[in-house]
């Protein structure tokens, strides 16, 4: 039997700030739409520093860096994922999409394209919303969006934490995207 060894810190190969700041971006924004959870934040900037993403929108009651809880599980990576607080998420929609940005709510809602089905389009910019902990993306917000995406869930809960919604969606774009280089 191999016996595989863990890889230390030292050897992980981990980009720099400067470096981060350098690499190209994986053509994906994240807008955080009225979020309550601190520890949620910072862990949607830790998964956004893994997936070299563009930029992180914080909008409404979403709390903004630095602030210790979000630092807690975000790990510094509010030092290298771009970021900005804008206080209404529908202006913020209406930007991107006059900047040619394809925004998609991820909800549950009628039309919406489940996420293994959705195949994002070469050289476009994507901006993905996720919502309230209880209330998810609001509805004025789906409606203003491009698109809708859903996460396929099959147990009995059709729930899953804003964290978690986000590292699956982001994973999934950004090895969708990687696939086509």
């Amino acid at each position: 039997m191999v016996e595989n060894r863990k890889l230390k810190n030292s050897e992980l190969e981990r980009k720099t700030i400067s470096e981060f700041k350098e690499a190209t971006k994986t053509p994906v924004i994240v807008i955080l739409d009225n979020i309550r959870s601190l520890n949620n934040i910072g862990s949607v900037f830790r998964t956004a520093d893994a997936f070299l993403i563009k930029k992180v929108y914080l909008c409404g009651i979403t709390a903004t860096p630095p602030h210790k809880d979000i630092q807690k599980t975000a790990l510094g990576a509010t030092e290298t994922v771009d970021w900005e607080y804008i206080e209404e998420t529908i202006p913020l929609i209406e930007k991107l999409q006059a900047e040619k940005v394809e925004v998609l709510a991820v909800e549950q809602a009628e039309g919406a394209i489940m996420l293994n089905d959705f195949m994002p389009k070469k050289d476009k910019t994507y901006a993905v919303v996720f919502g309230n902990e209880v209330k998810g993306v609001q509805q004025e917000v789906v409606t203003a969006s491009d698109g809708i995406i859903e996460i396929p869930q099959l147990g009995s809960k059709h729930s899953l934490n804003i964290a978690v919604s986000t590292g699956v969606v982001l994973w999934d774009l950004f090895s969708k995207i990687s696939s086509e280089n």
